[in-house]
């Protein structure tokens, strides 16, 4: 009769092992973190990301933003504008958690709160980050307004780092990897190449002339696909409503697609003609590796790309306006005009316009530079 004594004694030790092994897992942080960011590019007429003046723009940053100095981004090529990344931060209860973004083929140039960089400005660490939901007192602010603060209209908790305060972890940068949209001009419109194996869930083709809108939307573009040239009697509505569903259905609180938009509204949408595609996250995760430690329970990132074109209408406008040396024409297209310039035949305009040829010499010589003045 020893049989059932051994089977009791072999028993609990075959329970015993499971729960030995779950007893052994990390503990995942209480904290859901969302992400969302915009890689900014030109594209040339085969659709290849050309060089432009990424940091020319007017200054639309705080200045209580952290930037790097001009002398140590004077030589660093920029195919890519990574702008106004932002990190939302959901909790209950209170939290500390630290933070590391890499960007191996670009460089961090601004961030608020205080972080710490290293190599180079390929990487950006909060440490010790703070967590704070319910925290009411006043977050820094400027006199002027600056699109900043449009991502701060979100339920997320406030967070601590050195000191300074905020709704979100922010950072821009500028990158020199090649990105997976290419817009050619074919026919009758805009051929788009995926030239990654990820799908680009939606793509929208957007015209802006004078005031006049028109779009084109592409969903789960794999290989090419022909968008013909947009009509141009669309609304803002209409366009707006199709990215704010695009960036839901991507993993975006309805607040914070609210938000990319409302920060984004007057550049995305300014005259011209641009591609404005949703990230692959498998592409973003590559080029901008994020780490949150503990872990999250759940991390979304959402980036858009936007890809600028040299249309026939924007040809046509910077011509004349070279010809008659009209700089406040040219001033719309300023960060982008070293790149179309690039792709014209505009050597008669430069030499019969003395004052046309100062400006794209300054733009030319800004091609480097550290970005406009900061918001006060």
């Amino acid at each position: 009769m020893p049989r059932p004594s051994v089977l009791k004694v072999i028993f609990p030790i075959v329970l015993a092992a499971p729960l030995f092994v779950i007893g052994s897992i990390q503990p995942v942080s209480p904290v859901t973190v969302h992400e969302w960011g915009t890689f900014t590019s030109v594209a040339d007429a085969q659709g290849e990301a050309v060089h432009w003046a990424s940091l020319e723009s007017p200054g639309d940053l705080p200045c209580f933003v952290h930037r790097v100095g001009s002398g140590l981004l004077k030589y660093f090529p920029g195919l890519i504008r990574m702008e106004t990344p932002v990190d939302y931060f959901y909790t209950k209860t209170p939290a500390t958690v630290s933070v590391h973004v890499g960007f191996p083929q670009g460089q961090i140039t601004e961030w608020y709160p205080k972080a710490s960089t290293s190599d180079n400005f390929r990487g950006i660490d909060w440490k010790d980050l703070n967590i704070v939901p319910g925290e009411a007192r006043p977050l820094p602010a400027t006199k002027d307004p600056s699109r900043y603060f449009a991502a701060r209209e979100t339920d997320a908790a406030v967070i601590q780092s050195g000191g300074e305060r905020e709704k979100f972890l922010f950072y821009r940068g500028l990158g020199d990897f090649k990105v997976p949209v290419q817009p050619v001009a074919d026919g009758k419109g805009i051929r788009l190449r995926n030239t990654g194996s990820e799908p680009i869930q939606l793509a929208i083709l957007f015209e802006n002339q004078n005031g006049k809108i028109g779009y084109r939307g592409a969903r789960g573009l794999q290989g090419g696909e022909l968008l013909q040239a947009p009509d141009l009697n669309s609304n803002m509505n209409d366009v707006r409503r199709e990215l704010i569903a695009g960036l839901e259905r991507a993993g975006l609180y309805p607040k914070e697609a609210e938000a990319m938009l409302a920060t984004w509204n007057d550049s995305w949408f300014e005259e011209g003609m641009r591609v404005i595609y949703l990230m692959p996250r498998a592409t973003v995760d590559k080029v901008l590796p994020f780490e949150v430690s503990p872990a999250p329970k759940d991390l979304e990132r959402v980036f858009v790309g936007r890809a600028e074109i040299l249309s026939t209408w924007t040809s046509g406008m910077i011509r004349l306006a070279m010809e008659s040396g009209d700089t406040k024409t040219l001033d719309k297209f300023s960060r982008f005009l070293y790149p179309f310039l690039a792709q014209m035949n505009t050597t008669a305009a430069v030499k019969a316009a003395p004052s046309a040829s100062a400006y794209v010499r300054q733009v030319t010589a800004r091609l480097n530079a550290t970005s406009g003045p900061c918001v006060q």
